[in-house]
């Protein structure tokens, strides 16, 4: 068929109002239709509909269309619609394209409908030109590895490993701290069930521990991720614990240990040993040695009667091979820089996460509402520490802070739980609470804002250009305020006790894994996924799914959620035991390569590899087609199907208004 005179079907769509309430789409199609090899060309309000897909259908048989190009909206939400409908009427999907007039013609240019028209006509014109040269291309199929790995034990990771497990799949779970659990494990209690945070937890930890087909390494970290989806080798580097799984965590080791260090579990406000327990429920509940402040004294060996401590313990490291990755990293929270709103200058300023632990009763004050050895009288809850910052009205603490603009989606919820906790267990306590904005984000959340206003939590609202400020006075901490909801006015409040609801940060690891796995990240730092609405879990790698808190701010539900659904996605390749290859990749003409290596060093998917002779070799499941290789060969060697030079040269002269007859 690719041999066969071009016959050409172009299909411009008003997308309603979107590109049709701008552009002359009925002008466009007049001028389209007088060009080369266009036998049709239509305008219909929406292509994507059943109508315009029939539409499509029907001309490929009555004109016998061999070549097809819709322009319409942007290809990433539509072009796999479009290229199944090619498919369906009997033309091979690689015979079409699609020209973006939404994003490129009527969105940017919506003040100069003649200039859109006129460039709606110039892209569609160098897609015809493209078309004309389209070839057949086809997909071939690579095995996969039926294992899948997940990075990262918080809920969404446990959730994640356990669905998988679940299926009949063996996964590898690769947790960087002592005990699975993540951040919940910190927490007093959860919204909206008001439960322990650890009751809620505890069962999903004992079944991700206790299941046969999960395979748990905790205290280790990715070193290093080769290969492509079907086939990944991953290299993990399991820490030195200096305590053996025959540890029956009876304590004697901790009581005796000399060395005492800010526990980060209770976020400063408790002391741990050098050896200790992660936290009461630590899976495995399993003692561990804190190499950096150990002095080594060896009194945790005299002490321990079934020889569990070995002090000359290594580490290990495994290469793993798998067929899916689920990268299920969590956050870390804001850490606010010395002198923002007091922070770190008085020692009653506390943040959200610190207070959560006094409320706590596993916590340093079992769970007593205590500070400085009093219950507060004044307690003073500020919103938005660490999210929405304004570059140019918010005024960092320090010179050079990174702002964190995007909103963290559960802070205000966590700090109304704890206020209304507050007020019902301390009733002579007063609680404020100053916010920009209240954000209950999730089903049923705003009751949890009623109620704390029933219950005589006194909210004060602010703007973004006049936070609060803190000081010092002869009696304690004053907050001042100026109160939108009183018309600006300026209230003095006296506060025990200052409370900072700090927000989510991508976590520490994201950065180095995100150079291991070759992910994007997005402008917040978070891990980018492939389409927010059509491939929310996916990645631009294919066969890495992001889940929970690595991906953006969210609340456990949601984390719990994601996880099982990148579960459901990783499993989808596990199940079928193939994997269809994507045939717009590079190929390498051999008589033409030097083996020079550019293309070697520029790939940013790792997909290209030197031979033996030092040819270049393109591993076809690992190439995304981006084009970086044959941009940079200096002998142009390497061609990308679907893009090849002669089809761009004829797009480029297109461009100038040169039509090839």
């Amino acid at each position: 068929m690719s041999r066969e005179k071009p016959r050409i079907g172009v299909y411009i769509c008003h997308c309603g109002i979107n590109i049709g309430g701008v552009v002359d789409v009925e002008d466009v199609a007049k001028y389209v239709g007088t060009l080369p090899n266009v036998v049709v060309a239509k305008h219909y309000v929406y292509m994507c509909s059943a109508p315009g897909q029939d539409m499509i259908k029907n001309d490929i048989k009555e004109h016998k269309l061999n070549r097809l190009i819709v322009a319409s909206c942007t290809p990433r939400m539509h072009e796999p619609t479009f290229r199944g409908v090619v498919e369906e009427a009997g033309l091979n999907p690689y015979l079409f394209e699609m020209t973006n007039i939404r994003e490129h013609c009527s969105w940017v240019h919506a003040a100069e409908p003649k200039k859109a028209t006129k460039k709606t006509k110039d892209l569609i014109r160098m897609s015809v030109a493209k078309a004309s040269l389209l070839e057949p291309l086809h997909k071939r199929e690579a095995e996969v590895t039926e294992r899948a790995l997940v990075i990262g034990a918080g809920v969404s990771g446990m959730r994640s490993a356990l669905d998988l497990a679940n299926r009949g799949f063996e996964v590898y779970l690769v947790e960087n701290s002592p005990s699975i659990g993540g951040k919940m494990a910190q927490l007093n209690e959860v919204y909206p069930t008001g439960e322990k945070a650890i009751d809620a937890l505890e069962p999903l930890m004992k079944a991700v521990a206790s299941h046969p087909k999960i395979k748990l390494f905790t205290n280790s970290k990715i070193e290093a991720v080769d290969g492509f989806i079907g086939n990944f080798k991953v290299k993990v580097a399991v820490k030195p614990r200096y305590v053996t799984n025959d540890c029956n965590a009876c304590g004697k080791c901790e009581s005796i240990c000399p060395i005492e260090v800010p526990n980060e579990h209770d976020f400063g406000l408790s002391k741990r040993k050098a050896i200790y327990l992660p936290f009461p429920a630590a899976s495995p509940p399993i003692y561990i040695i804190d190499e950096e402040n150990c002095n080594k004294c060896g009194k945790c060996v005299e002490a321990c009667e079934i020889g569990a401590v070995d002090l000359k313990e290594k580490g290990m490291g495994m290469e793993i091979g798998v067929g899916t990755i689920i990268v299920a990293t969590g956050y870390d929270l804001y850490d606010p820089p010395k002198g923002e709103y007091g922070y770190g200058l008085y020692d009653n300023v506390i943040t959200l996460p610190q207070l959560e632990r006094l409320l706590d009763k596993n916590g340093p004050t079992n769970g007593q509402l205590l500070f400085n050895g009093s219950t507060p009288e004044n307690i003073v809850f500020i919103s938005c520490v660490g999210s929405r910052q304004e570059p140019g009205i918010y005024k960092p603490a320090i010179e050079g802070q990174q702002l964190n603009r995007y909103c963290s989606r559960v802070c205000c919820m966590a700090a109304l739980k704890n206020a209304l906790a507050i007020r019902e267990r301390y009733p002579n306590t007063r609680v404020f609470y100053l916010y920009r904005d209240m954000r209950t984000f999730g089903k049923g959340h705003e009751e949890y804002y009623r109620k704390a206003s029933e219950s005589r939590v006194l909210f004060v609202k602010y703007k973004l250009e006049a936070p609060p400020v803190i000081s010092s006075s002869s009696n304690g901490l004053v907050v001042t305020a100026q109160d939108v909801l009183t018309n600006d006015e300026v209230l003095a409040i006296p506060a025990d006790l200052v409370v900072l609801n700090v927000g989510m940060v991508p976590s520490a690891d994201a950065s180095g894994l995100q150079a291991k796995l070759r992910l994007s990240r997005s402008a917040d730092g978070f891990f980018q996924e492939a389409h927010a609405k059509l491939r929310p879990l996916d990645t631009a790698l294919d066969g890495i799914f992001l889940a929970g808190t690595a991906q953006g701010p969210k609340d456990i539900t949601d984390s719990a959620a994601m996880g099982s659904a990148a579960a459901a996605r990783a499993a989808i390749p596990l199940a079928r035991g193939k994997v269809e290859i994507e045939p717009i990749i590079a190929v390498v003409n051999e008589d033409l390569c030097s083996g020079c290596g550019v293309c070697v060093a520029l790939c940013p998917y790792s997909a290209i590899k030197k031979d033996e002779q030092g040819i270049a070799r393109v591993t076809e499941v690992a190439c995304k087609g981006c084009g970086t290789c044959a941009a940079s060969c200096p002998a142009r060697a390497i061609t990308v199907l679907y893009f090849t030079d002669e089809q761009i040269r004829a797009q480029a002269l297109a461009a100038l208004g040169r039509i090839p007859s």
